[in-house]
């Protein structure tokens, strides 16, 4: 069993985002709502998909654009407070992401109890946000210096608004995500809701047989059988949303028709073929 299936104790796992308001500090807050204009939505989402039987949820601070490759202390204490006040709610493994910065995400995952960040941890990248240059070996030891060594890293080895600088490919991405250890490897498309490019999805899964890779964007029910018969797990957010739209609130029908189609994917014969 690969270490994600392992994780969430299902194969082929559903991820479910919970986008949390903007956070304290960043243009999008609620100064007058406080802390519970930050709650309230994040905890009625998480309520109607567990409700739905998605098998993990992913906490990321998505409203916070234009995104920063460093956030403030006020963000990161936001996330861990949110968090911290639905712990007892949460009946599913449980990430965190802070856009885009992999020490911020792992020190919330150590405060909180989250059991993976999702993050850039490999490459270098030119974006709308500036250089995004990651330090995998300042990621991997500090991770270790504050006791998250069970945290696991999920590497976006094709952000969002980003290209990489240089000739390496997908696949070389991927391959050098698997040498340096990394858990799972993601394959995003252009935004949040916009669809990864399959090809590159065969690609990772090509060049890094040993190592889970997860469609990271713009999964849809229509499609999600044919995307888990490469991939070894979506992570889904706007199109469980009301409208599709990804600042709406989830959708209960939408995310019973993702899970059943979800389930329906799994029992299919062709998943027998594929690695996990």
């Amino acid at each position: 069993m690969d270490r994600i299936s392992h994780l969430f104790g299902v194969r082929k796992p559903v991820i479910a985002m919970l986008h949390l308001p903007g956070l304290p500090g960043r243009p999008l807050h609620d100064i007058a709502g406080g802390p519970d204009a930050i709650l309230d939505p994040v905890s009625r989402d998480l309520d109607v998909l567990q409700a739905a039987g998605v098998d993990g949820v992913l906490f990321c601070n998505e409203k916070d654009y234009p995104y920063q490759l460093k956030v403030g202390t006020e963000v990161a204490t936001a996330m861990a407070a949110t968090v911290g006040r639905l712990r007892s709610s949460l009946s599913v493994p449980f990430g965190v992401d802070l856009l885009w910065d992999p020490f911020a995400s792992l020190a919330v995952a150590r405060a909180t109890g989250a059991r993976f960040i999702r993050e850039v941890l490999t490459g270098v990248y030119e974006s709308d946000q500036g250089m995004i240059a990651p330090s995998i070996g300042e990621i991997a030891s500090y991770r270790v210096a504050i006791g998250a060594s069970d945290v696991l890293l999920f590497d976006n080895v094709a952000p969002e608004f980003a290209s990489p600088l240089g000739s390496r490919s997908v696949a070389d991405r991927a391959r050098g995500a698997e040498f340096f250890g990394l858990d799972a490897i993601l394959i995003s498309g252009w935004a949040a809701g916009s669809p990864m490019a399959m090809a590159d999805l065969l690609a990772a899964k090509e060049a890094a047989p040993n190592t889970s890779v997860v469609a990271n964007t713009g999964v849809r029910a229509e499609r999600v059988a044919e995307i888990l018969n490469v991939a070894d797990g979506v992570i889904v957010g706007t199109s469980l949303k009301v409208d599709g739209v990804t600042w709406n609130p989830v959708d209960p029908a939408r995310v019973r028709q993702f899970v059943a189609a979800v389930g329906e994917a799994r029992s299919h014969e062709a998943f027998s073929t594929v690695q996990s």
